[in-house]
Order: structure tokens, then sequence, then C-alpha cells
């Protein structure tokens, strides 16, 4: 068995919790180096997960390590520069999302890609949920209709400012709850619905009086076909925990996450269709980054064709449209 030998800029949190323990589990990956500014947490981590090498620059990992393929998990402001270093050194990229700060940057990160002929994918990993998997199922199949509406959410308890360091910056992360929580909410229904045309956004913002980027928003999009999107994402929710929902209503059915509940209407009447061993007994998140990394590789090996980047240049332009709908106090159309 070939191994594709990947490298890992950022050792952050997310780099750390998910996506270093499936890569060392992995036999068909080796990991020949870490990339962080913080050089000797990239040395403790390579020690960890015995990785051969440390950097604390890009360039380094891409000359002596000569990945196939490279993880960007570094603050959002970096990701645009660092996946088009990794293009240029004819690396595969996953990103974590965002994969720029702007839609603009988006396409220039597309044309690089063409250009480099080399696959980028954006690491949305919920789209790799098994609950999240079986409902696109049924919609695809055209199990529960046409799709009517999507309700949605993520609300997050943050109880210090100073925690979330780089991401209250907005010219380093980009935005706040709405950029963090939102963007892959805004991308999995786009994803489930098949990219609907002719949109139309209304956003509502909230900041702190001396905060830079927003802590709530709530983004209503419509669409020529009929189907309603709304999307409600929090930094300071106080409740007894974390809250995350993905609601699907269709003409003849609906779906829910969380846990994960599917119905159709049969005869006149609500009939519960949830498949069972549809959601295993492994954590969700763990487990969408095991699926996530499986999907990339297949990518890399070009057993697959990686997905479209139209996509995430959309979703980018929708949330500048929230951002500028939020503003001006009007809807505004994509």
């Amino acid at each position: 068995m070939t191994r594709v030998r990947v490298g890992v800029i950022g050792c952050g949190a997310v780099a750390q919790i998910a996506h270093l323990p499936v890569l060392a589990a992995r036999e068909d990956v080796e990991l020949v180096g870490l990339c962080d500014n913080d050089l000797p947490k990239a040395q403790s981590l390579a020690t960890r997960f015995a990785v051969p090498a440390a950097y604390d620059d890009i360039e380094d990992l891409l000359r002596y390590g000569r990945p196939e393929a490279v993880l960007v998990a570094t603050p959002n402001h970096l990701h645009e520069v660092h996946v088009r270093a990794a293009l240029s050194a004819e690396c595969a990229v996953l990103c974590e999302r965002p994969l720029a700060l702007t839609a603009v940057g988006v396409e220039h990160i597309q044309e690089a890609a063409r250009q480099a002929g080399r696959p980028v994918v954006v690491g949305m990993n919920h789209r790799y949920r098994s609950d999240i998997q079986a409902v696109r199922a049924f919609v695809a199949g055209g199990e529960l209709g046409a799709l009517r509406a999507i309700r949605t959410g993520w609300y997050l308890f943050r109880p210090s400012r100073a925690e979330l360091g780089w991401r209250r910056r907005l010219n380093e992360s980009g935005g706040g709850a709405l950029f963090d929580l939102g963007l892959p909410l805004l991308d999995l229904a786009l994803w489930l619905a098949d990219c609907p045309e002719d949109l139309s956004v209304r956003g509502i913002v909230h900041r702190a009086q001396d905060d830079a980027v927003e802590d709530a928003a709530s983004v209503l999009l419509t669409c020529a076909s009929g189907l309603s999107v709304f999307v409600d994402v929090a930094w300071r929710y106080v409740g007894d925990q974390e809250r995350f929902w993905f609601d699907v209503m269709g003409e003849d059915g609906s779906a829910r996450v969380h846990p994960l509940r599917i119905y159709k209407e049969l005869h006149g009447a609500p009939v519960n269709v949830t498949p069972t061993g549809a959601q295993g007994r492994e954590n969700l998140y763990n487990a969408s980054y095991r699926a996530e990394w499986a999907s990339f590789l297949a990518v890399v090996r070009g057993e697959v064709a990686a997905p479209d980047l139209d996509q995430q240049v959309l979703v980018h332009r929708l949330l500048e449209a929230v951002y500028e709908s939020a503003r001006d106090a009007r809807a505004v159309d994509v």
C-alpha cells in the first residue's frame, strides 16, 4: 500500500483534538512534519504523535518534508496565503474553514488550484456526520418531497473574551459568530438543497459596544424555488450545554439531527422512518473527521473528484450579503 505523505500547518486545538489522532491512526498516511510558529508546541506534538520533524516555517516543511498533501489549520487570515504556498509546492490541500476571508479570496484560490492542477478541499466536517449523511440521502432521493424550509442554529458559551484571541480581531478572523458558526451551517443548507439560485438575504448581527466582531447573528435566506433557510448562531449562550440543531421540512416529510429523526407522511399520518444504525456509537464529532480524511485521501489518490469550490464562493458572498443587510437594514439579493 502506497502511503500518502502528509504535512500539518498549524498545531492549534482543532489539529490536536480532531486531525492528528485521525492521521496517526491511518495506515495509508505518513505524517512527515508539523509546522507552527510556536516551535516548542510543534515539537511536543511531533513527539506525541511520532512525527519525524517539526518546523516553524511553512517553506521549510514544504521543502524538507516533501508532503504530497497538507492540512492548513492556521488562523483564518493565513489560510489563503498558506493554501497558495502549498499549491505552489504541488501539494493537495485540506483547509479548515474558512478557505479565505472573502469571496474574492476564495476565487483566487480556485484559480491557483486550477493552474497548479492540484485539489483543494474545505474542511466542512459536518457534511460527513452520519446523521447529516442520512438526511442527505432522504433529500437526494426525493423521499421528503420538495424542500420548503431549513431551520438551523448553533449556540456556544464562551465566558472570556480573552479566550477568543485572534477571533475577536476582524482583520484576522473575517467575522465573529457568523463566520465561525454560521458559515458551516449555511454550507450544509446549500449542500443539502443542491445550491438553489436567485437568493435573497436578511441579516441581523449583534456586537457588544467595544467589539469588532459579532457575538450573535440571525440570517433569513429565501430562494426563488420557495425554500427558506433560517440560521441562528451565538457565542454567548447562557444555558446548561451547547446547542446544535438542523431541521429540514419537505412537502412529504421532515428530518432533524441530534438526535436523528426522519418522518414521512404515509397513508395520511406521520411515520418514523429513521434508518436503524444510521448513527453509530462513536462520537459524531470524531467520526466526522475520520470520514472527512477518508474522503480527502480518496481525492488525493484520484479515486473521486474534489468538491467544486463554486459553492464556497457562494457561501462567502452570502456572508458578505448578511453583513451588508445588517448594516443597511434591508434585504440583499445574491
